[in-house]
């Protein structure tokens, strides 16, 4: 396999490194054909959704890319498995169907050398959406990628994937696997800007199965590059 571009979006915080330095030893390890990029898109409040955006565009449109969160780690397989996929079907593909969050104690044993799938886990969230997605620039165009107005942390990834579904007709491709999410110390979920993330991704929900309504949702911030 060529080397593919990862994106990990970052900021270095203190709690935050320990997991950052996990996953760049586990794509040494068992994915080195893979080529790690950090993007910290803004000077302010940092932007999950605008690093990811970022990264992508810096990329040829055919070529694809994995966006990696700085403490999420994917199975080698799986996520081989969706690269190749990803390549011509003109959707984002998700290299899991269980996303595992190890938590305090299992996190510590990932760093004492313990096998990951052996670790502690603290919950199993099967539906989840984020953590690692695999595209090419071309696909994420298509769809808008994802809406930078969601400021600070919450719902980006969720509102991302209805407009998603919405704007190509399906939803992400899920290969069979795991993602381990390690633990840091959790960022604060309240205040103004969380307030007016739940309140866009209301209207998100509004817009879902409606491809004229988040067409426009969409264009309000982006501008779609219909392939």
């Amino acid at each position: 396999m060529p080397i593919v571009t990862v994106i990990v979006p970052w900021r270095e915080s203190p709690s935050r490194v320990p997991a950052f330095e996990a996953l760049q030893r586990w794509y040494a390890e068992y994915l080195p054909e893979f080529d790690l990029r950090t993007v910290d898109a803004t000077d302010g409040i940092f932007n999950l959704a605008a690093c990811r955006n970022v990264g992508v565009a810096a990329l040829s449109s055919d070529e694809v890319v994995v966006i990696n969160d700085a403490d999420t780690l994917p199975e080698p397989a799986a996520l081989r498995e969706a690269v190749a996929a990803a390549a011509t079907s003109g959707l984002v593909h998700l290299p899991y169907t269980e996303y595992r969050w190890l938590g305090e104690s299992g996190t510590a044993q990932v760093m004492a050398g313990r096998e990951v799938s052996e670790c502690t886990v603290e919950q199993v969230v099967e539906t989840a959406c984020s953590g690692v997605y695999v595209t090419t620039r071309r696909t994420w165009d298509a769809h808008g990628g994802q809406d930078e107005r969601f400021r600070g942390w919450g719902f980006e990834d969720a509102a991302w994937y209805l407009a998603h579904e919405t704007l190509l007709g399906a939803a992400p491709v899920r290969h069979a696997g795991r993602v381990y999410a390690l633990s840091h110390v959790a960022e604060i979920r309240a205040g103004t800007h969380y307030d007016a993330n739940a309140s866009l991704m209301e209207r998100y929900r509004d817009a879902a199965g409606d491809p004229t309504a988040m067409d426009q949702l969409v264009s309000e911030w982006a501008e779609r590059k219909v392939a």
